[in-house]
């Protein structure tokens, strides 16, 4: 049986992306299973005026997505279970995962607590199918963790990414270099990461709609439209991606933003929406076991106009307190009083090793200690 990803394409890697399916609400699912089969949501505020973190399929299925206020979830559904997140319980599944991957190749590259990359380009050497070692890594994640994800498996990042959303939930989807393209032709634009509405918007204003109309635009006019991310654009139609898996890339900061269906006009949301994903970042930082000097929120509005505010600390910044501390100030600057935003989002900057803040903080209370003897 051939590799789907076939070893006989020269130069081509063998990736393969795993997600795992409905993170926070699953682990809740699999650690009270009285919750199974039943809507379940994870909101920041249960009680109050949270957002949407994350909900189960079952909660899907009436229309509940992520980023909405939990006022509108349940009113969708008012059977529904809302839960506050926990964001100890992910950490911990999120490390089980990862080192589960970490079995089959070192290049895997965390995108998020429940996604990353792997490289099994040389893992595949021997003759073992890129696809068997992503049904094994399945297995493995629902066998130890009481978890499920998914996973696809292609050339490259681009449609690895893609393949593994395409037979969600516990699914297995495979892209070989000879279907590429076929299979990005009738996509439409905004199925690429980071594609939102306002650059769907501007290339329907061009005529493209899919990725196939997208293939028969010159760069150069990408280019003169979009800049930069015009080349982006041109490759992508073209189903070239050459960014490698990055296991021990320096990364300049951890993020998160959620562009919303509807403005937000109430702060209180907007607070608790920013608190939220400093829950998220927070989580992600001690992962990574990474520490930040500048908190920054970006918010967007109406108009698309954009405003960034941010924060410089003297001590490393790692936990969700420290991060939700900074947030109203930081809100204020943002946004003003009678504004609605369309987007929200928090970046953690200037980011160091644990170990290496620790020994700043050290280095930084000798100093104290000499300047300001008792």
């Amino acid at each position: 049986m051939p590799d789907p990803v076939s070893a006989n394409s020269a130069g081509l890697r063998k990736i393969i992306n795993v997600d795992i399916d409905a993170f926070f609400a699953a682990v809740v699912q699999r650690d009270h299973p009285e919750l199974r089969g039943q809507a379940v949501v994870v909101v920041g505020d249960p009680v109050g005026r949270g957002v949407v973190a994350t909900c189960s399929y079952e909660a899907r299925r009436f229309g509940i997505h992520s980023a909405m206020t939990a006022a509108r979830a349940r009113s969708l559904c008012s059977q529904a279970v809302f839960l506050h997140p926990r964001m100890e319980a992910y950490q911990e599944a999120s490390c089980q995962v990862m080192g589960i991957l970490r079995r089959y190749t070192p290049l895997v590259e965390p995108l998020s607590l429940d996604e990353a990359f792997l490289d099994v380009t040389a893992a595949t050497a021997g003759g073992t199918l890129a696809v068997e070692i992503a049904r094994e890594v399945l297995d493995r994640i629902h066998r130890e963790t009481g978890l499920t994800a998914s996973a696809g498996v292609s050339y490259n990042k681009l449609l690895a990414k893609l393949a593994s959303d395409w037979r969600k939930p516990h699914g297995l989807f495979v892209i070989p270099p000879e279907r590429g393209l076929d299979f990005l032709a009738p996509l439409a634009v905004g199925k690429l990461h980071g594609v939102g509405p306002a650059t769907v918007k501007k290339l329907s204003a061009m005529g493209i709609e899919t990725i196939s109309d997208l293939r028969t635009m010159p760069r150069e006019i990408l280019m003169a439209h979009f800049g930069k991310a015009g080349v982006w654009f041109y490759e992508v139609a073209q189903g070239i991606d050459g960014r490698p898996v990055q296991p021990t890339r320096q990364r300049k900061s951890v993020g998160t933003e959620r562009t919303f269906s509807k403005n937000l006009e109430d702060r209180s949301v907007m607070l608790a929406t920013l608190q939220e994903m400093a829950a998220q970042v927070a989580a992600r930082l001690q992962v990574l076991a990474l520490v930040g000097y500048t908190v920054n929120i970006k918010a967007r509005f109406p108009d698309f106009t954009t405003v960034t505010r941010a924060h410089t600390a003297t001590e490393g910044i790692g936990n969700t307190d420290a991060i939700a501390a900074l947030l109203p100030e930081l809100l204020d600057r943002a946004v003003p009083k009678s504004a609605s935003v369309r987007l929200l989002g928090i970046t953690v900057s200037g980011l160091v090793h644990v170990q290496a803040a620790s020994r700043v903080a050290h280095q930084m209370s000798l100093l104290d200690e000499i300047l300001n003897p008792q």
